[in-house]
């Protein structure tokens, strides 16, 4: 990959957004950038994100030099942004392997419910919750793991994310992956934006949905999926 050239001293930050502005590409909250970012950046993007937390920390008149329980949270919040929670805006795509679908099969297909932890774009609060995928192969479809689902669906959520976009990221990643005839994904989530701060209703959660292919033409196909998705909430 080709970077601006950048003066000695420059934030790291600052060269990997450079990198991805000469690409035209996106840096959204919930894009993925790891195609930009050098070997040992990560690891100088965590000390420059440490940095800029003790900043925030003292703008909150926090004193980290003397409360044990502050003084080294610029770097757990660091660690936990870049290597956890956000992880999936830094790291590349799990390796998922895809075989033939040696036996032909065609019937419906439900993984789920998968556990799934982001965080909205807005405020940057947890949002926990489930997924339901259903898949409907076809003889051409590529098969991959139940766990692998689980796998993608974590990598995808690993960013600061909207649900509503979320589900429909994952959706077009299984549908790259495996090509099915038809595709479905519902998701059930608790936003902490509502239940902690705003409005503090702790018992309200989003539910959305996507259909791809036979799910949005057979409507028989589609109660058939929503009914074998166990009673949610």
């Amino acid at each position: 990959m080709n970077s601006a050239p950048c003066e000695e001293g420059t934030p790291v930050s600052v060269k990997i957004r450079e990198r991805i502005q000469a690409a035209r590409k996106r840096f959204h909250a919930n894009d993925n950038i790891a195609d930009f970012i050098e070997p040992g950046e990560l690891e100088l993007l965590l000390d420059e994100v440490e940095a800029k937390m003790k900043g925030v920390l003292g703008s909150l008149v926090i004193d980290t030099e003397h409360d044990h329980n502050t003084d080294d949270t610029a770097r757990r919040v660091a660690k936990m942004y870049l290597k956890e929670v956000f992880q999936g805006r830094y790291v590349k795509a799990p390796p998922i392997t895809e075989f033939p679908n040696a036996e032909h099969l065609n019937e419906l297909m439900i993984v789920g419910p998968i556990t799934v932890r982001s965080a909205c774009s807005h405020h940057f609060c947890p949002i926990m919750g489930k997924i339901w995928i259903g898949v409907l192969p076809n003889e051409h479809t590529n098969v991959i793991g139940l766990s692998k689902y689980a796998r993608l669906a974590e990598w995808v959520m690993g960013r600061p994310q909207i649900q509503e976009e979320a589900v429909v990221q994952l959706a077009d990643l299984i549908q790259q992956k495996t090509q099915p005839d038809g595709l479905a994904i519902v998701m059930e989530a608790s936003h902490f934006c509502m239940g902690w701060r705003g409005v503090k209703d702790v018992d309200s959660k989003m539910i959305n949905s996507v259909m791809r292919g036979s799910f949005l033409k057979d409507a028989n196909l589609r109660r058939e999926f929503l009914s074998l998705i166990p009673q949610k909430g």
